[in-house]
């Protein structure tokens, strides 16, 4: 890029000149340019939409291993945006590796994943094993946030190649195979699965994981043709054709007591008549980030039946009237995106009825980006801070348009309910509650796994009936009901029902049903601490309760004695300041461990 000639300033002091007219900071070269537009492709009429930085971000990392610093500036100046913008979004999520243009990359990446239940399964012992058989490999090993693959743990992803109950002996093998097999993005998320029809149904009232004798990482899936085949799509052909009137999908969604299944449990019939009643144009972001520790409920439908999910979206469009839908998918579940990319195309070659534009985008590991508003600035391609309420995403949601934010699992339960009939999805439960649950168990249990159960089951009946029971020389001692937020519970507390509204009097929630099962061998304060700082790790730091009171929580709870009045300070700070979610819900877990296992953290509060 030439520099424009130097031009005679007015304002400036006799015999001193100033260039205008000139761009600020580093400039492109040809060479990063061009390998910038051979990943995004050529910029239509408008210029780059600014919404897609993140995919774009995440494109040049797939084909260069890294987010090199030429190819920052080449894409700032591409999209006409500041390098300092580009920075601040790339250095957000922790998926994006910023380096040098001169700075070596490693010839692979494993990221073991040290969550709760991979550390009861060993997943500490497993990072310190490789670390010292790959120190002079040239390998990185990172210690990762809980992968959503807790059935299977210890799990490690190598490169974007999901490895269950790794060894270090497996993780050699598989590393040992051509660097294309090991580590290529393009290699592993086109990995073949075969086919079967699958009726989620017929599951109620049974473990849908494990699949014996099956690797978990390659269980059968339906495609478009076998869906086809078994009825899908006619609903939503029927609804659009008006054949099945929008009055009656949605009566059948308020009778069936369905609420959202991503953790807020908001009445999905309800929250459909909200958005129904906003201004068109309306748009649907449907949340699959599944970042909370313990839960793989919708990893799990979705690599099973992907058009299921499809269908519900379709129908939810057509009913409250839906222009444009974004899907926000995890970025660690790269199998799951290549079958459900592959879906999509299936669909859209094929169409049972007027669809609207469907976009998939990848997250780019921010657990934060489970909550709603987050979600919306990432698929806005900004860094994932919740907004501020009001206004509400039903009423100024993604783009500024009234969004109908929904969990992967809601919409897929949607064709089940219409079809069968409210009373079907009703007519499940236990102890006085209504419907059903995935939950993901796993821990200290002979079979963890999803398990579709009546809502209202209890602990004990979990486990006892859908678990196999404890694993051999484990007894129960406490249990996190709903993953990292939703606190922990003592063994004495096992005969309380799941579900929404029955765990708040004793200071906990059910949230997304990722249950997570300690035994006398485990200790409560050890949960709590690990969760504590899983917190403050992925704090989006936007409001001081949280960034500060998370990390000093932290510190405190590793205390071998704990200063309660200041943690109690701490705690209601974080509860009644925080912005979001998460710095509301972090004191659960400290908290739990203050009420229910007193004699785990002081003398004085036994």
């Amino acid at each position: 890029m030439s520099a424009a000639p130097p031009v005679a300033d007015a304002d400036a002091p006799a015999g001193r000149n100033r260039r205008r007219n000139l761009a600020k900071g580093r400039q492109a070269d040809a060479a990063a340019s061009a390998e910038v537009r051979r990943c995004i492709g050529e910029a239509g009429p408008e210029g780059y939409r600014r919404d897609l930085l993140i995919e774009f971000l995440h494109r040049l990392q797939d084909a260069h291993g890294a987010l090199r610093a030429r190819h920052l500036v080449a894409l700032a100046q591409a999209m006409r945006l500041p390098m300092a913008e580009i920075h601040e979004v790339a250095s957000f999520y922790h998926h994006f590796d910023i380096v040098a243009d001169d700075a070596p990359l490693p010839g692979l990446t494993l990221r073991v994943c040290t969550g709760l239940s991979c550390s009861l399964a060993g997943a500490g012992d497993l990072l310190a094993d490789m670390q010292r058989q790959l120190a002079a490999t040239g390998a990185r090993l990172l210690a990762a946030p809980c992968i959503g693959r807790c059935e299977q743990a210890p799990a490690v992803l190598l490169g974007q190649h999901a490895v269950p109950q790794a060894t270090p002996a497996t993780l050699l093998q598989v590393i040992s195979r051509p660097a294309t097999e090991a580590s290529s993005p393009a290699a592993n998320r086109s990995l073949p699965r075969a086919v079967a029809a699958f009726d989620p149904a017929a599951l109620a009232g049974h473990a849908v994981t494990p699949v014996p004798g099956q690797d978990p990482t390659r269980v059968p899936h339906a495609d478009y043709a076998t869906y086809r085949a078994t009825g899908g799509y006619a609903l939503a052909a029927a609804v659009a054709s008006g054949t099945l009137p929008a009055a009656r999908v949605l009566q059948a969604m308020n009778d069936s007591g369905l609420r959202g299944l991503g953790g807020a449990g908001f009445p999905a019939g309800r929250k459909w008549h909200l958005v129904r009643d906003q201004p068109a144009p309306r748009l649907l972001a449907v949340n699959i980030d599944e970042g909370e520790p313990g839960t793989f409920k919708d990893r799990t439908w979705l690599e099973r039946d992907p058009h299921r999910f499809l269908e519900g979206v379709l129908i939810a469009a057509q009913v409250v009237g839906i222009a444009a839908v974004y899907v926000y998918l995890r970025d660690e579940y790269h199998e799951a995106r290549a079958l459900l990319a592959a879906a999509l195309a299936d669909l859209v070659a094929a169409a049972p009825c007027p669809l609207p534009t469907i976009e998939l985008r990848r997250g780019a590991g921010a657990y934060i980006c489970g909550e709603e508003s987050a979600m919306i600035e990432s698929l806005e391609g900004r860094r994932g801070e919740p907004r501020l309420r009001p206004p509400y995403v039903a009423q100024r949601g993604l783009f500024g348009a009234p969004t109908l934010a929904h969990n992967f699992e809601t919409l897929y339960w949607v064709r089940d309910i219409v079809e069968r009939g409210p009373s079907w999805f009703a007519g499940f439960g236990r102890h006085g509650r209504h419907g059903l649950r995935s939950f993901s168990v796993s821990g200290r249990v002979r079979q963890p796994g999803v398990k579709l159960a009546p809502a209202g089951i209890t602990l004990r009946e979990l486990v006892d009936e859908y678990c196999g029971g404890m694993a051999d020389g484990h007894s129960l001692y406490a249990y996190l009901p709903g993953g990292a937020a939703g606190g922990i519970l003592p063994a004495r507390l096992a005969d309380l029902p799941l579900d929404f509204d029955t765990l708040q009097p004793w200071g906990s929630f059910i949230g997304s049903a990722g249950v997570i099962v300690l035994s006398q061998h485990d200790r409560a304060r050890d949960a709590a601490l690990a969760m504590m700082r899983f917190f403050a790790a992925e704090s989006c730091g936007q409001c001081t309760p949280c960034r500060v009171g998370t990390a000093r929580a932290a510190t405190l709870m590793a205390a071998a004695d704990w200063e309660h009045a200041l943690l109690d300070d701490l705690a209601q700070v974080m509860a009644d300041a925080s912005i979001c979610g998460l710095g509301q819900a972090a004191p659960n877990v400290l908290r739990s461990v203050q009420t229910h296992f007193p004699g785990e953290v002081a003398a004085e509060r036994r």
